[in-house]
């Protein structure tokens, strides 16, 4: 059975590591916030200028002018800074972001990714996407596996306009993990319930599959 938003999110927030400063992008990576074991400290960073985000709010705890990157209300955590997205983009485009969890429309094999335009579609723009794969090693996409037409968005090339080229190691999707090396994706573990099969069938570019795939465990 595919992961729902918030599964996929679990299965991101086991890839955190104490002491992380995390940058969080707009969609399924912001749920990953709620996830973080109390016993690991993390910083979460929002690239317009909050470092130090916290889970999302109860109704007792909104408040309007504190919110993240996709205008939604967050809170902040004992030691939270709030500054300019001057010094926020500067801390990203400095290298001081430990892991970078963004969404994707699609990923090749070459670790590129397409996330930002859909032709002859209305967009916002880019945001901070571009400095973000720019300057961050550790990059995690999370998306669904297929678009809701059902073809894969695990590409032996991106057909849409590239975000960052040859930066992304490691995809979530809502069937599988999956790592990017040598040119291949290289299935890891599968959703729970879902068949090596189901995967092999909606991942376009080359898998190379293992004997034994373990499922996700949560």
């Amino acid at each position: 059975m595919a992961l729902t938003r918030e599964q996929l999110a679990q299965r991101v927030a086991q890839e955190l590591e104490d002491g992380f400063y995390v940058n969080l992008g707009i969609g399924i990576p912001t749920l990953v916030a709620n996830y973080v074991p109390d016993s690991m400290e993390v910083m979460l960073q929002s690239e317009n200028g909050l470092l130090g985000m916290g889970p999302f709010p109860t109704d007792e705890e909104i408040d309007a002018d504190m919110i993240n990157a996709g205008k939604q209300t967050v809170t902040a955590i004992e030691g939270a800074s709030i500054f300019s997205s001057a010094e926020s983009f500067a801390m990203i485009r400095g290298g001081h972001v430990d892991l970078t969890v963004l969404g994707a429309f699609e990923v090749d094999v070459s670790g590129n990714i397409a996330s930002w335009m859909i032709p002859g579609k209305l967009i916002k723009g880019m945001g901070g996407a571009m400095d973000l794969v720019a300057g961050a090693d550790n990059i995690i996409v999370t998306m669904t596996h297929a678009s809701k037409h059902g073809e894969s968005k695990l590409l032996a090339s991106c057909s849409l306009p590239l975000t960052g080229a040859a930066c992304i190691k490691k995809v979530v999707t809502d069937l599988a993990y999956i790592e990017i090396a040598d040119g291949k994706f290289w299935l890891k573990e599968r959703a729970p319930g879902v068949s090596v099969e189901e995967i092999i069938k909606l991942t376009a570019g080359e898998l190379v599959v293992p004997e034994h795939v373990p499922e996700m465990q949560f």
